[in-house]
Order: structure tokens, then C-alpha cells, then sequence
């Protein structure tokens, strides 16, 4: 038939949780569908964790494959984005406990808003381009456990409750961390308010 959409088009189409439902029913294109719909999010945010574009593109691929072993035990099919986000920050704290280094915050420019229109001229971009520097270098003088809480927190946007189970703490503790962060980086770009 002209004009009727193929396959995979008319799978795009579908909401999530009818995909879910095929995909634990064994549909790998209702699953592809999925991938296709949340990863480039999920890329995003192993980007900002990872630091490298190249890593990110490894842990989306370990989320996607665990996604797909335990999708039956998905509570929400309708939830299934928070749930794949969930599953691609704890494959991105784990990737980095193997590198067991400090997060790279190369690039962190491009996750930060850009100026409105009309404030781009070279003192403002200097000014701003300092204090971007300022915030990396602040960053990755926090300990590890608080900058990762913070990361989650603010570049992907995570509950303390998210963030708990991404890194296997209880939210009590998200809280602290979170709270030592922010008194940390306040003191530390006191100069840039």
C-alpha cells in the first residue's frame, strides 16, 4: 500500500508501555524501537558521567543489554525512560569505578546553558569561559562521592531516591552528600555570584 508506514515507523508510533509489553512478549523490534526512542538521552547522560563520548557509547550499550535481560522486571512500563536513565547511571558509576579515576569534566561548557542572544561578545564569553573553568576545577576537588551525587543530581536531573539507587546508598545519605556539595561549591565560587 502507498503511503502506509513500514514497520519500524509504525513501532515509533507506539507509547512505551504497549513496547514494553511486546518486547517482554520476545519482540526485538519493539525493544530496537525503545533504544531508538530513549537512547539518545541515555548517551547524553552517560556522556555527562563518563566525561568521553567513546565511553558513554560503551555503557549505553552494557544499559541496553541488561535493559533487555531484566525488562520483565520493569514494575512500570509506562516509567520505562526513568528506568533505562536509572540503569545507564549505575553502568556509567561502575564503568568509572574500573577506571578508577575522577570523572573528566572536559566539556563541560557544552552542558551549560549558552547565553541569551545578544550577550555573546568577547568580555562576556571570557568571563563566562572563566567561570566555567572555575566550576570544573571545584568540581573535581570534591570527593568522588559527592561530585557523582551532584552530577546526577544536576546535569541528569535525578531524585535523591534515583540517585540512591543508582549508587547503592540510602537518600539519607544522597541528602548529605549533596548538602556538603553545595556548601563546598558555593564557598569555592563565592567570587562568581
Amino acid at each position: 500500500m502507498i503511503g502506509s508506514p513500514s514497520a519500524p515507523d509504525r513501532l515509533a508510533l507506539l507509547p512505551d508501555a504497549l513496547l514494553v509489553g511486546r518486547a517482554v512478549d520476545g519482540d526485538t523490534a519493539a525493544f530496537e524501537a525503545l533504544a531508538r526512542r530513549h537512547g539518545p538521552v541515555m548517551r547524553a547522560s552517560a556522556r555527562r558521567l563518563t566525561g568521553s563520548s567513546a565511553d558513554a557509547d560503551d555503557v549505553v550499550q552494557e544499559a541496553l543489554v541488561q535493559a533487555w535481560k531484566q525488562l520483565d522486571t520493569l514494575r512500570d512500563p509506562e516509567a520505562v525512560r526513568g528506568w533505562l536513565l536509572r540503569i545507564t547511571g549505575s553502568r556509567s558509576i561502575d564503568h568509572l569505578r574500573r577506571r578508577k579515576l575522577h570523572t573528566p569534566l572536559d566539556g563541560l561548557e557544552e552542558r551549560l546553558e549558552s547565553p541569551p542572544a545578544g550577550r555573546s561578545n568577547p568580555e562576556s564569553a571570557a568571563v563566562r569561559m572563566s567561570g566555567t573553568e572555575a566550576l570544573k576545577a571545584a568540581l573535581d576537588r570534591l570527593p568522588e562521592e559527592q561530585r557523582r551525587c551532584w552530577v546526577l543530581r544536576q546535569f541528569n536531573d535525578q531524585s535523591y531516591e534515583e540517585i540512591a539507587q543508582t549508587l547503592n546508598i540510602s537518600a539519607a545519605s544522597v541528602r548529605g552528600r549533596l548538602a556538603r556539595a553545595r556548601i563546598t561549591l558555593a564557598r569555592e565560587m563565592e567570587e562568581w555570584r
